[in-house]
């Protein structure tokens, strides 16, 4: 349990920006965003190669699971609705190494093919938090998961992958809805507005915007965990697998 305490402190920071303009003022300026993101991103990398959690291997296992989602969302230009690959690899890296590797792995897939892609904005800070969480979910589903990867362990991703998909589309309406519904009396949000109006207008935001098209990310998410799933968590296992026994040698030694 105590080795989940970085990525929960880590989580608090993330949490506090998107909870932000539920108590009354906007999202936070550009700068500060990037600064407390960067700085959550290379604390918690700091704690987990300091522990010995992540070793060469492992951060090279990091480094080719980014190159490759970024490779995935650059290539998938046109989706169908809020559909991207670019969950797939981060939501199996998660289910077999745990929330904080999955985090990780979620996070660094966002901001390496934002840099590549240019996609450089006030919106990557959330965009790498909420992905990271996606990634931990799964870390944390994975707790329970067999010692041989099986139908169960897929069953499991799948939901994961489908309710992860309706929360990211969620978390990252938040920075739409505050720039392009301001003012609107029954949808939008204005400076100074109670906690609980603020919530209301936001669910309905969602509900009559959003729902339907991360629907198809949802559905996305679950098919291709369903169809590519069992091969790559059997794979990701067997790597896990020998990762863990050079870490125990490093340790006696």
């Amino acid at each position: 349990m105590t080795r989940q305490v970085p990525v929960a402190a880590v989580s608090l920071v993330g949490l506090a920006l998107f909870c932000w303009p539920f108590f009354g003022t906007g999202l936070p300026d550009n700068t500060p965003a990037w600064t407390l993101m960067l700085a959550c991103l290379a604390a918690l990398f700091a704690v987990e190669a300091g522990t010995r959690q992540l070793d060469s291997r492992a951060i090279a296992l990091l480094a080719a699971i980014a190159a490759i989602d970024a490779a995935l969302r650059l290539a998938v230009i046109v989706g169908v609705g809020g559909f991207n690959p670019i969950f797939f690899l981060v939501l199996c890296a998660g289910y077999v190494f745990g929330p904080s590797f999955g985090f990780m792995a979620g996070a660094l897939s966002i901001l390496v093919s934002a840099l590549l892609g240019g996609g450089i904005g006030p919106w990557v800070p959330y965009q790498v938090f909420a992905l990271g969480w996606v990634g931990a979910l799964a870390g944390v589903a994975g707790h329970w998961r067999a010692s041989s990867p099986g139908v169960r362990d897929v069953a499991v991703l799948a939901v994961v992958g489908a309710l992860s998909g309706y929360a990211f589309g969620a978390l990252m309406d938040v920075t739409d809805w505050i720039p392009v519904f301001r003012g609107n009396p029954t949808l939008g949000w204005s400076p100074g507005m109670a906690p609980d109006t603020a919530l209301a207008h936001f669910a309905r935001y969602y509900a009559l915007t959003s729902f339907a098209y991360d629907t198809f990310r949802a559905a996305g998410n679950a098919i291709m965990v369903v169809a590519l799933g069992a091969p790559v968590i059997a794979a990701l296992t067997r790597f896990r697998a020998r990762l863990t026994f050079a870490v125990i040698k490093a340790q006696e030694t």
